[in-house]
């Protein structure tokens, strides 16, 4: 196992790239730590899988270094590299068992047959397919193909890292929730680096310690789940991240003031006089329905999804959604919403600014 170190990389397509928007990845410097989960997430055509193929092997950078430990891999082969690969969709072979294509790694790298068969019983055994051990491959359904596909990927000891393009994309929900626990599981029994690709939040956030949110080829933010929901660094992530996403209102900004219309909101820190396209964020859950107190709102529609309900609702010429809980009486006269000032962020161009150090502020949202 190593380490992955991105120093300065970055991928064009063209043959000749010039600005930002000829790159498919732009510059990313990052270290992936050994033994850690990782989750790369984000909308179809955003770079994830260019930065996976990079890491890989399969595709040699425009600019910059890929470095395993401290060796310089950037112009290795993907089998120099040492990694294990598992595809969106299952790669078996079909006149194969399922013992024999779990064992095929390590027979191929002629693996003492004790050995063999010691790692094939527990991998089966976490993945739940050692009642399937003696079966053809060929007339399994695509979820347990999927699984053989997993637990290949998983069966060496050996390797740097492994890697998953959109591992679950054929399983169905119920299975997907299931495997998600067992490549947990297997993380932590093993502690293999592993790198996961998927636009599904929900599999990046339960899956991953930390999470890399890609946008338009850059990553715009790594961080815990907690950090992505909490603190985003991107307008970008606080929209993605979340079901509904952020809340965001146009507003200008002095000091600990936020105008919005005719009406002021209070905030709880200093972020003295930025310019540009500046943005109120906040998530659904921090914001209060009233009767007469607060920012004048109008319920346009109600959606109740079991455990809560979500209220959209018109705050001057922006939509914005409310989440309330599940028993939670909308009445006639609530016609008003209180934010929680300590759950505000303000973005600038689309990017989080910090407050100035002046520190916390008493008061809050009118």
């Amino acid at each position: 196992m190593a380490s992955i170190t991105l120093e300065n990389l970055a991928h064009s397509y063209h043959p000749n790239p010039g600005g930002d928007d000829d790159f498919a990845l732009k510059a990313v410097n990052y270290t992936w730590e050994d033994g850690r989960a990782y989750a790369l997430l984000g909308p179809s055509g955003c770079g994830k899988t260019t930065l996976l193929n990079i890491i890989s092997g399969l595709l040699t950078p425009t600019h910059g270094r890929v470095l395993f430990a401290d060796e310089d891999v950037t112009a290795s082969s993907t089998a120099a590299r040492n990694i294990a690969q598992v595809f969106q969709f299952p790669v078996v072979y079909d006149t194969m068992t399922v013992e024999q294509n779990l064992a095929f790694p390590l027979r191929n790298r002629r693996m003492e047959a004790s050995y063999v068969a010691e790692r094939v019983g527990r991998i089966a055994e976490m993945i739940g397919l050692q009642a399937d051990l003696k079966k053809k491959a060929r007339g399994l359904t695509s979820d347990l193909k999927q699984k053989i596909s997993l637990g290949r990927g998983m069966v060496r000891d050996d390797v740097n890292a492994i890697l998953f393009d959109e591992p679950l994309t054929v399983i169905d929900p119920h299975m997907k929730w299931e495997l998600r626990t067992q490549l947990k599981s297997l993380h932590r029994e093993f502690n293999h680096t592993m790198i996961y690709v998927t636009h599904d939040q929900t599999e990046a956030l339960t899956f991953a310690e930390k999470v890399v949110v890609m946008h338009e080829g850059r990553v715009v933010q790594i961080g815990t789940p907690k950090e992505l929901f909490e603190t985003p660094a991107h307008s970008f992530v606080g929209y993605f991240i979340g079901s509904p996403g952020m809340n965001f209102v146009p507003v200008s900004v002095a000091g600990n003031k936020a105008r919005l219309g005719d009406e002021t909101i209070k905030l709880t820190h200093d972020y003295g006089n930025p310019n540009g396209d500046l943005k109120l964020g906040i998530r659904p859950e921090f914001i209060s329905l009233t009767k007469g107190v607060g920012l004048p709102v109008r319920i346009n529609r109600v959606q109740d999804v079991g455990r809560h309900k979500f209220i959209n609702a018109a705050l001057f010429d922006t939509e914005i959604n409310i989440a309330v809980e599940e028993g939670f009486e909308i009445e006639t006269d609530m016609t008003n919403v209180i934010l929680d000032p300590d759950k505000v962020s303000i973005f600038c161009d689309d990017w989080r600014i910090d407050a100035q150090s002046a520190g916390k502020i008493d008061g809050g949202a009118t």
